[in-house]
């Protein structure tokens, strides 16, 4: 088990042990407390200003006398509520003892009138003798307090309730996961029309069709990624529950004596819900961001799975808190401008502003035109919303969940930095190929392990990107063990500012400090099914080729069959991957490189990339006499200013003999149906690329579920986006 992941879990139970032990402020145990004291100080007055409220009835024996004569009066003379007001007149320096009580009742009994036998009454004029309540008044005035208190009680239920969700969503994806992984026999037996159905309709497809990892784009500038169909439902269900969890229990209770209106009466109890539930969630929210979210492990759903659920309850919850403020303004009526002058009530707008600005800031579009800016403000805005909310809930009892919403936080960005000193900083070579591809070597510690398929997010330490992270995936060097190499497509950003600064070096390569944290992620399931398949498109390449070496070594089955599948734009691709390709020689993997673009480089420029290629003596494993280079020269060493471009691919398939080429856009629909024919069983299918190529591999794998073969399939889909 992961190390990270077990002090994942020690930290937040810690957290969670700790929120046990400091009580949440409830109100339960007040009701008859604020019955008595509410219908009191409605019926009459006992001091002159400025001594009102409990400082009155805790000084003045008439006043408290009428407290204790109240709770006999609705039959609520418990102990507990005797020592509740006890500790109420605490703070006058008054203390009561259970002789007082009595001595208090005696007086009630002996004295107390009702405001008609009072000569003289006048609500506002003290009186002098005890007071003996209507009974009416009592009565509705506690079932509305039992009510309104009641609302905040139940509001951390139902806010539990809400968590409780996704403890069951966590515990049924890890038992599907890890059952997969560590019972695969009982699995591969599930090709039932039941099995089927779930899993063509339900579990895996895309929401729609076949979107899924492509985004959908709306005016241009509206874009969009949809989650899978049980991504989907799961978000759906927690609408579902969020809207029962904040509607139930809320009604108007008619002739309220708290609330005048209905609307403030429904404001208030729906503000004081959603407050209380919005709160609870954001420690869940800030967990599910964390790279080292332990309940990846637990569950063995990638990062890009969490995010997406990352967004939608911070969607969520921005919702409940918007609700929240527009309620509780309604229910503020006439006390708001003064209300708002108070530090509690203006730094919960600060973060409810902040939350509504990181709403609209996080767009798609947003974060993948200016990443960095978007991560940035983000951060900074995501420090108002918990400052803001802090000081907003601070005296209110509900402090601990920004605690545990700061451990959360401040763990994750522990660990993140641990990785970094752990790993270390060292030199990688960094090196230009085909002007399009950034091959990163990095030597790693002897006790740093690799994970097929997995990432690990780089620092480039240079001075105008140091503080910057991306995430790559890897694979161990076969020149080196002792290395890991990444691959990166150069576009924008990072990639464009080291792809200058590589120009202006020899031979377009040196040496830059980097700092590694990593690695994460986990390996698929797919080494278990009678055939692994796995497919990659571009530079999605490094995971899936470390994975399915990986697959091939771990199979103690001779049947196991792997195949790996590299789709790839033009033969100048290769290039970057020669090395990886060649040492595919020692391994049982059947290999298919796909060309869907072979005609697109004059063969000039495909000879000048081949004949100047950095890569030296990349040996045939089986044959020293047929080397790379010695094929290279053959190209190069041609007088034919017009050699084509067929005696070229010719030489370069040539070097890599042991892989089967093809030429021309895939048919996935095909490709799925021909492995599942061949193999002999199961057959798991694992992508990596082109967001619409991982789509299209999605639909047809669906397809294919209900196969007349009765073959079990599965799909693994190891392309994460995150921006």
């Amino acid at each position: 088990m992961n190390l990270i992941a077990v002090f994942n879990i020690l930290v937040y139970l810690t957290v969670i042990s700790a929120h046990g032990a400091s009580s949440y402020t409830k109100y339960g145990h007040l009701i008859d407390i604020y019955t008595c004291r509410y219908s009191l100080m409605q019926t009459a007055s006992f001091c002159k200003p400025p001594l009102v409220g409990d400082a009155c009835l805790c000084t003045n024996p008439n006043g408290f006398a009428s407290m204790v004569g109240c709770l006999h009066q609705l039959g609520k003379n418990s102990t507990s509520n005797i020592e509740l007001i006890g500790k109420l007149c605490l703070p006058y320096n008054i203390t009561r003892t259970p002789e007082m009580f009595e001595e208090a009742y005696k007086n009630f009994t002996r004295n107390a009138k009702s405001p008609s036998q009072i000569d003289g009454y006048n609500r506002t004029v003290p009186v002098n003798v005890p007071v003996i309540l209507n009974e009416q008044l009592a009565k509705i005035t506690l079932k509305s307090y039992t009510h309104y208190l009641h609302n905040f009680d139940y509001s951390l239920y139902y806010g539990g309730g809400m968590v409780a969700y996704w403890a069951l969503v966590f515990i049924l994806g890890a038992v599907c996961n890890w059952s997969k992984l560590l019972f695969p026999g009982i699995f591969r037996k599930m090709t039932g029309p039941f099995s089927a159905f779930i899993r063509k309709y339900i579990t895996m497809p895309a929401t729609f069709r076949k979107s899924k990892a492509q985004e959908k784009t709306f005016l241009r500038y509206f874009q969009i990624l949809i989650p899978s169909r049980l991504e989907t439902l799961v978000i759906s269900g927690f609408v579902v529950v969020t809207i029962v969890c904040n509607a139930i229990d809320i009604y108007y209770m008619e002739n309220d004596p708290l609330f005048p209106t209905k609307t403030r009466a429904i404001s208030k109890y729906l503000g004081d819900r959603t407050g209380i539930t919005g709160t609870i969630l954001i420690p869940l929210f800030m967990l599910f961001a964390g790279r080292n979210n332990f309940l990846q492990w637990v569950t063995r759903w990638n990062y890009a799975t969490f995010l997406t659920y990352h967004k939608w309850v911070a969607r969520i919850d921005f919702i409940l808190i918007v609700i929240h403020s527009i309620t509780y303004t309604l229910a503020l009526d006439l006390r708001y401008p003064s209300e708002i002058k108070l530090p509690y009530l203006y730094w919960g707008v600060v973060g409810t502003v902040a939350g509504g600005i990181s709403f609209v800031q996080a767009v798609l579009y947003l974060r993948r035109n200016w990443y960095e800016m978007f991560l940035l403000v983000h951060i900074i805005l995501a420090v108002l919303w918990i400052v803001g909310g802090w000081i907003h809930v601070e005296e209110l009892g509900y402090i601990n969940f920004y605690y545990a919403s700061v451990a959360v936080w401040v763990f994750d960005r522990v660990a993140r930095i641990g990785r970094l000193l752990v790993f270390g900083f060292p030199k990688a070579q960094v090196t230009l190929l085909a002007g399009e591809t950034l091959k990163v070597v990095i030597p790693k510690p002897s006790y740093w392990q690799s994970i097929p398929g997995g990432h690990a997010f780089i620092h480039f330490l240079r001075p105008s990107c140091f503080w910057q992270s991306h995430p790559f995936t890897f694979t161990d060097s076969v020149e080196n063990k002792d290395s890991i190499v990444l691959y990166a497509k150069v576009k924008g950003g990072i990639t464009h500012s080291l792809y200058q600064y590589l120009a202006a070096h020899p031979g377009k390569t040196t040496q830059v400090r980097v700092g590694v944290e990593g690695p994460y992620g986990e390996s698929t399931a797919a080494y278990k099914y009678d055939s692994a398949v796995y497919v990659a498109g571009g530079n999605g390449i490094p995971g899936i080729f470390s994975e399915a070496v990986d697959s091939a070594i771990r199979s103690k089955d001779s049947r196991h069959r792997v195949k790996l599948f590299w789709i790839i734009r033009d033969y100048k691709t290769l290039l970057w991957f020669h090395d990886e390709l060649l040492e595919l020689k020692k391994t049982k993997i059947q290999t298919t490189v796909i060309v869907t673009k072979p005609e697109s480089q004059r063969p000039a420029e495909l000879k000048r990339l081949f004949s100047h290629s950095p890569q030296e003596k990349l040996d045939l494993v089986d044959d020293k006499k047929d080397t790379i280079d010695s094929e290279n020269e053959k190209v190069s060493g041609s007088n034919s200013e017009n050699v084509s471009n067929d005696e070229i691919v010719s030489t370069i398939q040539g070097s890599l003999g042991h892989i089967t080429f093809k030429t021309g856009r895939p048919n996935m629909e095909e490709l799925v149906q021909d492995e599942i024919k061949e193999s002999s069983g199961s057959t798991a299918f694992v992508a990596c690329g082109h967001p619409l190529m991982v789509d299209d591999i999605r639909y047809a794998v669906v397809q294919n579920l209900d196969n007349s073969e009765k073959k079990r399939v599965e799909f693994f889909e190891q392309l994460q986006i995150w921006t």
